[in-house]
């Protein structure tokens, strides 16, 4: 979510984190009384393209959207809102917050573009169009990551639980607990809507966990270590953050904080 050594964030590690780096896809969710997990289905992907990527965006959230990318990016006095061109990577528009926000997760919808902070407890929302801020909001705990489900907003803030927001009010109408074999799966970080599942970037790992919506279990992983090895990371390349579906190609892309690169990826359900 940050970097680990600058803001000190606390971490909890459970015992299945080594199994997550081992594993790839299709781990089965857990069964609790009175409820009955999505199917696990197996997910692949395939590495179709690798585009410039900007080296000196802190990459919090991204959002694919008419052929365009939407990123939001962070660190107090960098954090921005940007329209990304996919081929070459290049900042097509872009808005700077104040100094006093730490830019967290994106989220389109009908034409809008919302925009969560870490600790100031404030979103921003903003036309597609031209950038223009047209509203804020204000929510309980920190912001990291945010997507839209088509009914709800739905908003990570490190821990095992993620919350629904009314696309209207933005007040909390809902929290799912997420959960794998019966213990919590926490640090879910930047957010995505795919295929009717949410996916997760776990912070720290190359990990996305993907989650079903009715019941918070864990339907699978998919492991993205492959990607940008840790060996040929760049001096600044910090860790994966900022996934975004295409539904209508069903295209994946992939970047991370400080990252050169943008990984452009096809998914086979």
């Amino acid at each position: 979510m940050k970097k680990l050594a600058a803001h000190n964030k606390r971490i909890r590690l459970w015992p299945w984190v080594a199994a997550v780096a081992l594993s790839a896809v299709g781990l089965a969710a857990a069964l609790a009384p009175g409820k009955k997990p999505q199917a696990s289905t197996s997910v692949s992907y395939r590495l179709t393209a690798r585009h410039p990527h900007d080296p000196a965006a802190f990459t919090q959230g991204l959002v694919y959207l008419d052929g365009f990318l939407y990123e939001s990016t962070g660190q107090y006095g960098e954090s921005t809102l940007r329209k990304v061109e996919i081929a070459t990577g290049r900042v097509l528009r872009e808005k700077a917050l104040g100094r006093e926000y730490f830019a967290e997760g994106l989220a389109e919808r009908a034409g809008r573009l919302y925009q969560l902070t870490w600790r100031e407890k404030t979103g921003f929302i903003y036309k597609t169009g031209d950038f223009s801020r047209i509203g804020t909001f204000t929510y309980e705990g920190e912001g990291w990551g945010l997507a839209h489900d088509g009914r709800s907003l739905v908003m990570s803030d490190g821990s095992s639980t993620l919350t629904f927001l009314d696309p209207k009010t933005l007040k909390a109408v809902r929290r799912l607990p997420v959960v794998h074999r019966g213990i919590p799966v926490d640090r879910l970080n930047e957010l995505e809507y795919v295929q009717g599942e949410i996916w997760a970037n776990l912070w720290l790992t190359e990990q996305i966990v993907r989650i079903d919506p009715a019941t918070g279990f864990v339907t699978g992983w998919l492991d993205l270590s492959a990607l940008y090895p840790r060996h040929d990371h760049t001096p600044k390349a910090d860790v994966m953050n900022g996934i975004a579906y295409d539904g209508a190609g069903n295209r994946l892309f992939v970047t991370g904080k400080y990252w050169p690169w943008l990984f452009e990826l096809s998914l086979t359900f």
